[in-house]
């Protein structure tokens, strides 16, 4: 056996005794462990530590002083580690016993309704608990297809992949993951996206403005709502201070005739904006999500660590053009 395949064994055993232990802990050990593993990554992820900084000092300008964006880049970390533990927890959840946990609140369960009978594209950002928005509905009997995007280590992809299908969800590669779920959806099927996944500038991208300044994103949900003519159907998870979340689904997204697919991602995004602005601590801050600097740009109202790029001024020459 090589050093690769001994590690990723001891990478899986570990990941996998977190899988057994973690669902048997108390709840409040568990959000106490979340608190903790976040801290700690706040302190040794200098990289990630930064960027959040940074992005915090852009974005939001003189609203918050220094000590005010150490403590949202901190709440950021902690809730992303409170992601991750629960994302194991959740194997202590149950049809039975989920609702003590999350709060379902929407003013358009009509729609929610009429897209269990035809299929529904569902979309949410990097906010809250991403993950358990879409265990919940596996619950409400709305089994998402979603992409996940594979570890190095295989072993690792399918104890994760196992963990996100535990609700009754499928959870499918990145090959051939467009031609999957557009038969999917034609079947009257489900399937959830996360609109603020940023890319690589290609075919598969398109640029919005997120925050006032661009950034590239994928477009898959936008062509697959453009080819499949389903209603696409924004939601959001926001932690509470008890330990549970508060889901709250808002109204379906409404295109016109011959919209672009950037307009659609933009309308994907445009949604879930104000509600992070309101309160920005559970979203991922310390992502580079603004790595491209624009022709036109100011680099002063960028983070430093964006930079030009020539695939991206093309994609945004053709979306211009288009």
């Amino acid at each position: 056996m090589n050093w690769k395949d001994l590690r990723y064994r001891l990478e899986w055993t570990g990941v996998a005794s977190l899988r057994f232990a973690i669902p048997k802990l108390p709840r409040a050990m568990a959000l106490g462990l979340a608190r903790g593993l976040g801290r700690l990554a706040y302190w040794i992820d200098a990289r990630g530590r930064q960027t959040a900084l940074e992005n915090l000092r852009v974005i939001f300008g003189d609203r918050f002083d220094e000590k005010e964006r150490r403590a949202i880049a901190l709440e950021s970390f902690q809730n992303f580690a409170r992601n991750a533990v629960d994302l194991f927890w959740a194997g202590h959840l149950t049809r039975d016993n989920y609702e003590q946990f999350v709060e379902i609140q929407t003013d358009h369960m009509d729609a929610v309704e009429e897209g269990r009978e035809t299929g529904a594209i569902w979309v949410t950002p990097h906010y809250g608990n991403f993950e358990w928005i879409a265990y919940m509905m596996g619950f409400r009997d709305f089994p998402f297809m979603i992409i996940a995007q594979d570890f190095k280590n295989p072993h690792l992809t399918q104890v994760i992949k196992e963990c996100r299908e535990g609700s009754g969800h499928e959870v499918i590669g990145q090959r051939r993951a467009m031609i999957k779920l557009l038969k999917h959806l034609k079947g009257r099927g489900q399937a959830a996206f996360l609109t603020d996944l940023t890319v690589k500038p290609s075919r598969a991208a398109t640029i919005i403005r997120c925050f006032g300044r661009q950034t590239c994103v994928t477009l898959l949900h936008a062509v697959l709502a453009e080819r499949s003519g389903l209603r696409v159907i924004p939601g959001m998870c926001f932690p509470q201070a008890d330990g549970t979340y508060r889901i709250e689904g808002f109204a379906p997204l409404e295109f016109s005739e011959g919209e672009s697919l950037q307009q659609i991602a933009q309308s994907c995004w445009d949604v879930f904006e104000a509600k992070i602005l309101e309160n920005p601590g559970p979203w991922i801050w310390m992502y580079k999500h603004w790595r491209y600097l624009p022709a036109e740009a100011d680099p002063a109202t960028y983070p430093a660590y964006a930079n030009r790029s020539a695939r991206f001024d093309a994609l945004e020459k053709q979306i211009a053009e288009s």
